[in-house]
C-alpha cells in the first residue's frame, strides 16, 4: 500500500471523525485512484467540495494520486471569489434553482416564501430519481444524507448540518449568497408556482366571509390555484422575510 498526505479546511471537516479534523494525516491507499474517490472514501460528498491543491498545484477530480502526495481539500468558497483555471463544478443557474429531499418540507416553504424556485416532491422518491430530477433540471440538491451527494449525476449540492428549519434557511442563504435574489412573496408556499396579484371581485366566491370583509389585496398561485391574503399566518411570514432582510443590510455593511 501506498501513503498520501490529507488536510481538509474549514467546514469540511463536519464529515471527518474528531480524530482528523484540522490537521494533516497519512492515508494508505492503493492506485490508481482519483482524489475525488479518496475524498468521498472519506466521508466528504464532491458537490461541498469547491478546490484541491496537490502539492501546491490546483486539480480535478479526475487527479490520479500518487504516493507521497500533500491533498489540500478547500469547501466550496461563499465570500471569497477564488477564479482558477481549474473548475469542480460547472457555474450555478442564476437564481438557482433547489430540490429537496425527504423531511425537509418546512424549508421548502421558506425557500418559497422567499421566492426561490423549490422542489420538494410530495412522493417519496428514491436517492436514484433525485440525482436523476435534480441533474436533468440543473437543480442545487439540498439533503442531510451525504450518501445521496455523492451520487455521480449530482453537480450542485449541499449538506444541511442542522435540524432546524430556520438555521437551515440562514445556512442556504449563506452557502449560495442568496440575500440579493429574495424576492419574496412571489411563489405558492404550497406548490412552487408563481404568485400574480388578482382583484377581489376574481375570487369573492372563494373567499369566506371576514377574509372578504376585512382584506382587500390578493395574490393567486398560476398553477394550483391558491390564494392569498395578509391572514393569520402573514406577521410569523413578515417576521422570517424581515429577518433575512436585515442579514442582507448586515452583509452590505
Amino acid at each position: 500500500m501506498d501513503r498520501l498526505f490529507f488536510r481538509f479546511y474549514a467546514d469540511l471537516n463536519d464529515f471527518l471523525p474528531p480524530a482528523r479534523r484540522q490537521r494533516t494525516y497519512a492515508l494508505a491507499f492503493q492506485p490508481p485512484v482519483s482524489v475525488k474517490h479518496l475524498i468521498e472514501a472519506e466521508g466528504v460528498p464532491h458537490p461541498e467540495v469547491g478546490l484541491i491543491v496537490a502539492n501546491g498545484r490546483i486539480v480535478d477530480f479526475t487527479y490520479q494520486a500518487q504516493p507521497e502526495d500533500r491533498i489540500a481539500v478547500y469547501p466550496a468558497f461563499s465570500s471569497i471569489d477564488v477564479t482558477t483555471e481549474v473548475q469542480l463544478q460547472p457555474p450555478l443557474l442564476n437564481p438557482p434553482g433547489f430540490l429537496l429531499d425527504n423531511h425537509l418540507g418546512r424549508l421548502a416553504r421558506y425557500l418559497r416564501l422567499l421566492g426561490f424556485d423549490t422542489l420538494y416532491p410530495n412522493d417519496h422518491l428514491p436517492d436514484a430519481a433525485l440525482a436523476q430530477l435534480a441533474h436533468e433540471q440543473e437543480r442545487v440538491m439540498l439533503t442531510r444524507d451525504r450518501g445521496l451527494l455523492k451520487r455521480k449525476l449530482i453537480v450542485h449540492g449541499y449538506c444541511l448540518r442542522t435540524l432546524d428549519s430556520r438555521q437551515q434557511l440562514d445556512d442556504v442563504l449563506h452557502r449560495f449568497q442568496l440575500h440579493d435574489l429574495i424576492r419574496p412573496w412571489s411563489r405558492c408556499l404550497r406548490c412552487n408556482g408563481r404568485l400574480q396579484p388578482v382583484d377581489k371581485a376574481a375570487v369573492l366566491d372563494q373567499l369566506e366571509s371576514k377574509t372578504k370583509r376585512y382584506f382587500d389585496e390578493f395574490k393567486r398561485c398560476d398553477a394550483c390555484g391558491q390564494i392569498y391574503w395578509s391572514g393569520s399566518h402573514f406577521a410569523a411570514l413578515s417576521q422570517i422575510v424581515d429577518e433575512v432582510g436585515n442579514q442582507q443590510v448586515e452583509t452590505h455593511a
